[in-house]
C-alpha cells in the first residue's frame, strides 16, 4: 500500500478530518485488516461535500465502507480514500403514510426494532443483521426468507462528483443479495421503506424477538465474524454443504469454520486477513471438488490476497 502523509487533514470548514495511514481493524465486524492509505467518516452532508470535493483533487481510488459487517480487508490494507458512512444518522417514521426514512449509517436492526415498537410489520426480519442501513440497501439484506427489496421504496445516492439522484426498488435491479449498486461508486445517504402500520405492538415485538432467538440459537455470536460467508446455491444450502464435507471446526491460522453454522468463519483471536480468505478458498476447493458447485462469496473480499 502506498504511505500517505502522517498528518491528518482538517477540512475546516465543516470540522471534519481525513486521517493518513489509518488501520482498518477495528472498523470490520472480522477484526482484522491492514491501513487505509486515506479515512473519512464524515458526520453531515457538508462534511460529505466536503470530502467529495477534496477527493476530486487527488489521482486516487475511492472505498465506501458502512458498518463493515459484510468485509474482509487485506491485511496489506486499502490505497486511496476509505469513506465511512457510519456516522451519518437519523431516521423518520412518518405515522400518515406507514414510511420510514433512514440515514445510510443507521443500523438496521435498530430500525427494526424501532418499527416494533410502534407495531409497524415489515422489518422484523433485519433484527439480526450486523450491518447498517446503507449497506442492506446496497447488498439487498435478508433473513427468515424476506429481504430488502420486498420494503423498499426508494434510495437516495450520491456519486463522488456530488450527483445526487433517488432510485426506486425497479432500479436497483434487486436480486438474490446484490443490487446494480455493488461495485458501483454510489453512496447510499438514505433509504425509504415502506411498513405495514395498525398492528399490536405486542405481536410485532414477538415476533421480532423470536427472529432473533432464532438466529442466535442457530449462528455463533460469541466471536468476530462477517455473517453468512458464502451465497447459497439454488441446490442446498452453503452451510450444509460444508458441513457434509466434515468442514466444522477446521482451522487455518486462528480463523476457524463455526461449529455451531458452517456458513460462518470466526476470527478465534489474532486470525490474519489471510488466515479468513485461505480458509474461504478452502471450502469453495472442497466443496467444488464434492459437489460440482463453485460457492460464490457473499463477504466482500477486498485488497491483495493469496490462496497459497
Amino acid at each position: 500500500m502506498i504511505k500517505a502523509l502522517s498528518s491528518p487533514i482538517r477540512l475546516s470548514a465543516v470540522n471534519c478530518h481525513i486521517f493518513p495511514n489509518f488501520s482498518l481493524a477495528n472498523q470490520t465486524s472480522y477484526r482484522v485488516g491492514g491501513e487505509a492509505q486515506w479515512y473519512v467518516a464524515p458526520r453531515t452532508w457538508e462534511a460529505l461535500q466536503a470530502t467529495f470535493e477534496w477527493f476530486q483533487k487527488q489521482d486516487i481510488p475511492l472505498m465506501l465502507l458502512g458498518a463493515g459487517s459484510n468485509l474482509l480487508i487485506s491485511d496489506h490494507g486499502i490505497d486511496g480514500l476509505v469513506l465511512s458512512t457510519r456516522y451519518l444518522r437519523y431516521r423518520n417514521f412518518d405515522p400518515e403514510t406507514g414510511c420510514v426514512t433512514v440515514a445510510a449509517g443507521d443500523p438496521v436492526a435498530k430500525i427494526a426494532w424501532q418499527a416494533a415498537r410502534r407495531g409497524w410489520r415489515g422489518l422484523e426480519w433485519a433484527v439480526g443483521i450486523p450491518g447498517t442501513v446503507g449497506g442492506a440497501v446496497v447488498m439487498n439484506a435478508g433473513a427468515h426468507r424476506q429481504c430488502a427489496a420486498d420494503c423498499l421504496v426508494s434510495a437516495v445516492v450520491v456519486s463522488p462528483d456530488g450527483i445526487v439522484e433517488t432510485l426506486t426498488s425497479k432500479d436497483l435491479n434487486y436480486s438474490y443479495r446484490t443490487s446494480s449498486l455493488q461495485g458501483a461508486k454510489k453512496l447510499v445517504l438514505e433509504a425509504t421503506f415502506q411498513l405495514e402500520m395498525g398492528f399490536s405492538r405486542q405481536e410485532v415485538m414477538a415476533t421480532t424477538q423470536h427472529n432473533l432467538q432464532q438466529r442466535k440459537s442457530s449462528q455463533p455470536y460469541d466471536k468476530p465474524s462477517c455473517g453468512s460467508v458464502f451465497r447459497n446455491p439454488t441446490s442446498h444450502a452453503a452451510g450444509w454443504l460444508i458441513e457434509q464435507l466434515g468442514l466444522k471446526g477446521y482451522r487455518i491460522g486462528n480463523a476457524e469454520i463455526s461449529h455451531r453454522h458452517a456458513n460462518f468463519i470466526l476470527n478465534c483471536g489474532q486470525a490474519k486477513a489471510q488466515d479468513i480468505f485461505r480458509l474461504i478458498y478452502h471450502a469453495q476447493e472442497q466443496v467444488e471438488a464434492r459437489w460440482s458447485l463453485l460457492l460464490e462469496p457473499e463477504v466482500k473480499i477486498l485488497g491483495e490476497f493469496s490462496a497459497s
